[in-house]
């Protein structure tokens, strides 16, 4: 692989770690502990590992675009999107206790997810398919967060005002 190569992915790896630290920074803690969740909510450790596995792919993803067709415009506006939404539940969700604008940013993040997909495919087969797996963890992300929402109303009320 020639040192270009190398950058352009380190480049990839970097943007996607600065995404993923939004977890990082606003995380469930005991307070998220104390909602109702419904049966099939994920153990904690899944979280950590399903992400990390997905932000791989999705710097490569991005990475192999990248090297077969250049910083394309529109391609590349939507992985930013959805970099961007990505960023943010975590930070709306846990940081600012808000799971209904949690909830706007995970159906946009589904939608911006499957629109990089779409528009990553015809540039490169595998990147398309790379995308697939983060769009189906959205999807249970999003019936999680939206099942949680509805079934703990008073705790997000009383979170907002608690500060």
């Amino acid at each position: 692989m020639a040192m270009s190569s190398i950058l352009s992915l380190l480049v990839f790896v970097a943007i996607v770690l600065a995404v993923a630290m939004s977890g990082a920074l606003f995380k469930p803690g005991p307070w998220y502990e104390t909602l109702e969740k419904p049966s099939w909510n994920p153990p904690n450790w899944a979280f950590p590992v399903v992400w990390s596995a997905l932000y791989v792919m999705i710097a490569v993803a991005g990475w192999r675009v990248y090297e077969a067709a250049g910083l394309v415009t529109l391609p590349f506006l939507a992985y930013g999107v959805q970099l961007i939404l990505n960023a943010a539940w975590s930070a709306l969700f846990f940081g600012m206790r808000r799971p209904g604008l949690a909830f706007a940013d995970v159906l946009a993040l589904w939608i911006a997810v499957a629109v990089n997909a779409l528009l990553f495919y015809p540039i490169d087969a595998v990147t398309g398919l790379l995308l697939v797996p983060y769009l189906l963890w959205v999807t249970a992300a999003s019936c999680l967060n939206f099942s949680v929402w509805r079934r703990n109303p008073g705790a997000f009320r009383a979170a907002a005002v608690n500060g």
